[in-house]
């Protein structure tokens, strides 16, 4: 029988496929290795592939569509139902088969090279951002075991550094300033390639038309701008704005039933990093609107009179991200409310 469907299960070394006919029955289960997977996929007929979607399966998915085959990921946690008894490679490879022919399953787009290659450098300023963050703390800390104290904020760590380099043995032990000159010099250099890095995502980001649009939402900077959209590879996968606002997190988590709607907090589910970055940017949008009163924050401040402050960050950063939807699918750029008439004397 011809295969029309395979299910692929990846890993590092072994890979396990699982085929079917059109009528579904299994025509071919085979273990590979990875150096024989290409070959094995250039040995059939263009077919339908699925992979769960995972940080190698990308590159997986864009060998074997060269190959001419339909390529389609899944996100592992909608295969998992489809898994009969207990977890092994054979049959999660079967799962993925079944999962990727239903009809209502949902898929994720197949990133380019350049995508990953951009959320690389967003996942190495985070993780730098958080390391000097970590240093930072420490330093504040021990200092603080000597009577030493700096206000809060990044930008006032320079006064610990400066209290660091006073040879005054009275304020310092010389063997404290011994250990904590080197969390400086490595603050120092964590600063640096925090730079080095917002510069490469500031390059990409002028050079990225879609990019300049978000950039132009308020509560949207270079940052976020890029990492949407290296991170949403088609916009038009959404149905809505509301389902995008979903996809990342930003919605009430259902529990009804039996007719009654019951609501809780946002679901958190999705991209934690693009969540992250709205929200804090909406927090920014927050700082504004209290000090600025325009047609632009009047729906805003309407909501900060009747909820938290947290949670109207939340609110904010739904908007935004529904706002992002706009943009990208109907490629327009972001158009501010103009200016309410002022009352007649």
């Amino acid at each position: 029988m011809e295969i029309t469907t395979i299910g692929l299960d990846i890993a590092k070394r072994v890979f396990q496929a699982h085929g079917a006919d059109a009528t579904g029955k299994a025509v071919l289960r085979r273990k590979l290795q990875r150096a024989e997977v290409l070959a094995f996929f250039a040995s059939l007929p263009p077919c339908l592939v699925g992979i769960e979607a995972c940080s190698t399966a990308h590159h997986r998915a864009r060998e074997i569509r060269a190959l001419g085959h339909e390529v389609r990921l899944m996100p592992a946690s909608y295969v998992k139902p489809y898994v009969k008894r207990g977890k092994t490679d054979a049959a999660d490879a079967e799962a993925i088969c079944e999962a990727v022919t239903r009809p209502s399953m949902r898929f994720v787009p197949i990133k380019t090279a350049e995508q990953q290659a951009v959320l690389m450098l967003h996942r190495t300023r985070d993780l730098l951002v958080r390391q000097r963050t970590m240093l930072v703390n420490s330093l504040r800390g021990h200092m603080a075991e000597l009577g030493i104290i700096a206000p809060q904020g990044i930008g006032r760590v320079g006064d610990l550094v400066a209290a660091l380099l006073d040879e005054d043995e009275a304020k310092l032990p010389k063997l404290a300033r011994h250990a904590l000159r080197g969390l400086a010099s490595e603050l120092e250099a964590l600063g640096e390639r925090v730079k080095e890095v917002e510069g490469a995502i500031l390059a990409w980001h002028k050079d990225n038309e879609a990019s300049r649009r978000l950039a132009t939402i308020p509560g949207i900077g270079p940052i976020t701008a890029s990492a949407i959209v290296a991170t949403v590879t088609d916009p038009t996968q959404f149905h809505s704005a509301r389902q995008f606002a979903a996809w990342i997190g930003l919605v009430p988590k259902q529990n009804s039933s039996g007719g009654k709607q019951r609501q809780g907090g946002i679901s958190k589910q999705g991209d934690r990093y693009l969540r992250r970055l709205l929200v804090l940017g909406a927090t920014a949008v927050i700082r504004h609107a209290r000090t600025k009163a325009t047609a632009e924050t009047a729906w805003l401040r309407s909501v900060l009179d009747r909820r938290p402050v947290r949670l109207a960050s939340v609110a904010q950063s739904n908007k935004t991200a529904r706002i992002v939807w706009a943009l990208l699918a109907r490629g327009e750029s972001y158009r501010s409310l103009p200016a309410a008439p002022a009352a007649a004397a």
